[in-house]
């Protein structure tokens, strides 16, 4: 991991053409802008964890919906 001192209004170059600026820090809070090409996606890494848990939830075995038929058949 690279790890860098920035301070407000200075930024980092990622590649050839994407920039991210410090645009403030207030509260311990850091406020970033990202200048990308559209084609480069930019998301929060909690997006992408809550995907991937959604997906997983999504995912059931057949053998856990059998399971699941038997459980309603009983009843």
């Amino acid at each position: 991991m690279l790890i860098l001192t920035r301070k407000i209004g200075q930024s980092i170059i990622i590649g050839e053409n994407v920039e991210v600026k410090i645009v403030s820090i207030e509260e311990g809070k850091v406020k970033l802008g990202i200048t990308a090409p559209k084609e480069v996606t930019v998301l929060r890494k909690e997006l992408i964890e809550v995907m991937d848990e959604n997906i997983k939830a999504a995912s059931v075995s057949k053998e856990a919906v059998k399971e699941i038929e038997k459980f309603i058949k009983k009843r």
